[in-house]
């Protein structure tokens, strides 16, 4: 792990405006040179994220979950238990500010972690999220909404572990009706959030080597 890059695990669910709140904080500390960069690995309680291009068409939420404005790109997303979030607030502007890197690079690095559980995870044209699946079997396992701020990252990603997959119903999930969604409990895996953190800790290096460090630049 990078010595500069603070890696938070909390336990417990962390309530949505508390992690926003955070990550606002800690996105401009980076920016002022005051603290270090950070990947926070969470959970939350039943919730759903409205982001920039949200359609209310697309809610329902017959459970009347809350619903949080959430300042990222994408339209509605579902965050609960058993799904693992990442939060990550890394400085763009000494890795190449370049957001489309950024984006492919964090696709990559939820990949390269779910192969390492036994996932055959990949991107697909025109969709967000990451995939896996073929014919009626294919589902999103993870989704991305991300916020850069000065060239600060906020936000990140969710890969679905073993979240109460019925809950997704209650919105279009980012928007996309023609396709379910899944978890590593579905697929029969290891359904705990252990071996996925381990395995993203694990392939963290490469996800920040595949940016631009223009500080090893001559």
């Amino acid at each position: 792990m990078t010595s500069d890059i603070e890696w938070r695990v909390s336990d417990g669910l962390v309530p949505y405006p508390e992690a926003l709140a955070e990550m606002e904080a800690r996105a401009a500390a980076v920016r002022a040179g005051t603290a270090n960069e950070l990947v926070w690995m969470l959970e939350h309680p039943p919730l759903f994220t409205a982001g920039t291009s949200a359609d209310p068409a697309e809610l329902f939420n017959p459970l009347d979950f809350p619903v949080f404005e959430a300042g990222r790109g994408g339209r509605y997303t579902y965050h609960g238990p058993g799904q693992r979030v990442g939060y990550l607030v890394l400085d763009l502007e000494k890795r190449g500010k370049d957001i489309r890197c950024f984006v492919h690079s964090l696709e990559g690095w939820m990949i390269a972690a779910l192969g390492e559980l036994g996932v055959e995870a990949r991107r697909e044209p025109g969709r967000i999220g990451i995939w896996t699946g073929t014919g009626s079997e294919e589902a999103k396992i993870g989704a991305i909404g991300v916020r850069v701020r000065r060239w600060v990252t906020m936000h990140g990603f969710s890969i679905n572990v073993a979240p109460d997959l019925s809950h997704f119903g209650g919105i279009v999930p980012c928007g996309i009706a023609e396709y379910g969604v899944t978890s590593l409990e579905r697929l029969g895996l290891e359904a705990s959030i252990n071996p996925l953190d381990e395995a993203l800790n694990r392939s963290f290096p490469a996800f920040l080597n595949s940016l631009r460090d223009i500080s090893q630049v001559a």
